[in-house]
């Protein structure tokens, strides 16, 4: 496949980017997505120019640092992926690719499609951990019955990867998606129940610090989410957080 790429290039969180055209020949439906940004730099390297820096790691959609709109849609035209599962056989030869990083001011750019997604680690160190009792008195935790719905939902809710793609498909910028999912894991779960009502304040009140925005019930959070995060976290910590804020 021959592919005209249009990407966003900016040399650091101070300089104003822009987007630039490349055309890259002999794409192959069986390659990844971040295999052929790999292509194109392996040429631009060839040419003495500046690859384009973007984030990876696992390659397996579990670590959730290959985020990346495309598109306009965050992680891509697929649905229940990453970015790194993304395969060239969802486009056509000849077509016209826009590749942005993820747009918050919460995740600002530190060079072209890398953004600085710390402020997710803040909300997570906020208050989404339990406290262990260590004294040599401990309960094994499988020993303490869980109802299967309750760890199914925990489960599920644990499966988010903190990639941001529902920062970025949000019109608002909102993480409730992500901060509900982390407050979720805990909330359904007994081991949650000691630290619950400071988690949620804490949580909610520190991704109001970053700078995120408030959730409007549009749901595209969801419908981008690459683990298939439901909303129904999202109303589950707002009950979580109106019954830790009007406890007497």
């Amino acid at each position: 496949m021959k592919l005209y790429l249009k990407i966003w290039r900016q040399k650091d969180a101070e300089t104003k980017g822009q987007i630039v055209d490349y055309t890259l020949d002999g794409v192959e439906g069986d390659m990844s997505f971040l295999e052929m940004l790999d292509i194109l730099n392996e040429e631009l390297v060839s040419k003495g120019e500046e690859p384009v820096e973007f984030d990876h790691d696992c390659r397996e959609g579990i670590c959730g640092t290959c985020s990346l709109q495309i598109n306009g849609e965050p992680h891509g035209p697929d649905r229940l992926i990453t970015t790194c599962q993304l395969h060239m056989r969802k486009f056509n030869d000849g077509d016209t690719i826009v590749i942005e990083p993820f747009r918050a001011k919460a995740f600002p750019v530190i060079k072209d499609l890398i953004v600085d997604r710390s402020s997710f680690d803040r909300i997570q160190q906020a208050g989404g951990f339990i406290s262990v009792n260590t004294s040599g008195n401990t309960v094994d935790a499988n020993a303490i019955p869980i109802p299967k719905e309750d760890a199914d939902k925990a489960m599920d809710a644990a499966t988010c990867i903190g990639c941001g793609a529902c920062v970025a498909a949000c019109k608002n910028a909102s993480a409730m998606l992500f901060t509900s999912a982390k407050v979720s894991q805990f909330a359904l779960l007994p081991q949650g129940q000691v630290e619950a009502a400071d988690r949620v304040q804490n949580m909610v009140r520190q991704m109001d610090l970053e700078g995120f925005g408030n959730c409007t019930n549009t749901g595209a959070c969801e419908v981008e989410c690459p683990k298939g995060i439901s909303l129904e976290n999202i109303a589950r910590m707002n009950r979580e957080y109106l019954s830790a804020t009007t406890k007497g």
